[in-house]
């Protein structure tokens, strides 16, 4: 199959792990998230997110296409949906679309965006990277509170404890991952809880030892994840201690520092 690619034109997309509506939701794309498409069906295509290396299926009405030398500058993204509940874009057709923060602004300039052929107007102010500031990451962070968890989630409607992670420090201009266990391999190694700053991210593991929980320490004792909701707990040497059960639900494994 020749190289082709697309952008999501919707606020979210759902990327199953099967090209069927009951299968799976493994992650979502944003708004103006670009892919390669690897495989088309007649409803359902495979594709690979740009900017996680993603792969899965999607309903193929929710993609744009776009060329190969747009697909390139897309992945130059500067402007993003910040924190914010306003962040509506106007469609070709006057209807309005409700972005999420962090997704892209393509080729964002004089107050649009582009997706394919179709111009939108941006009635908000565009984030462009918020700089790297324990206060910054914080607010960031927190702005997230009390969004319910959902597996495979990327927005304000429902995240996952990963999806979190990675929204929050897209918008600070860190590429992470999009699994715990992935972003676990990146960043630098905080040997103590002693020394934990705020931002620096906290793993946990099972009783095999995989890696499947993810949290950003706020300081030394606190950290805000996904879990049942994005939520702040108590935290200490031995993990996450959950006051509402009365006991720790996650067991802490590394914890690592990016920006």
């Amino acid at each position: 199959m020749e190289l082709q690619y697309g952008i999501c034109r919707v606020a979210v997309a759902q990327l199953r792990a099967e090209p069927s509506d009951r299968a799976e939701i493994s992650t979502q794309l944003l708004f103006g998230d670009h892919v390669q498409i690897i495989e088309k069906t007649e409803k359902w295509w495979k594709i690979i997110s740009a900017y996680d290396g993603y792969e899965g299926w999607m309903d193929f009405k929710q993609l744009a296409n776009v060329t190969a030398d747009v697909w390139d500058k897309l992945n130059d993204y500067k402007h993003l949906a910040p924190a914010s509940l306003n962040n509506t874009v106007i469609g070709p057709d006057g209807s309005a679309y409700y972005l999420s923060p962090g997704s892209n602004l393509p080729l964002y300039r004089d107050g649009y965006c582009y997706i394919g052929d179709e111009k939108f107007k941006v009635e908000f102010n565009p984030a462009i990277i918020y700089p790297i500031t324990e206060k910054n990451l914080i607010t960031t962070a927190t702005f997230f509170q009390n969004v319910p968890y959902l597996w495979g989630g990327r927005n304000l409607f429902g995240i996952d404890c990963s999806g979190f992670m990675q929204i929050v420090f897209k918008l600070h201009g860190i590429k992470l991952k999009r699994d715990a266990w992935q972003q676990a391999e990146q960043g630098s190694i905080v040997d103590f809880l002693q020394e934990v700053q705020p931002g620096d991210v906290a793993f946990f593991d099972n009783d095999e030892g995989r890696i499947t929980h993810v949290g950003m320490m706020l300081n030394t004792t606190e950290i805000i994840h996904a879990s049942g909701k994005v939520r702040i707990d108590k935290m200490d040497n031995q993990g996450i201690y959950n006051a509402d059960l009365g006991r720790y639900t996650h067991k802490l494994r590394i914890i690592k520092r990016f920006a």
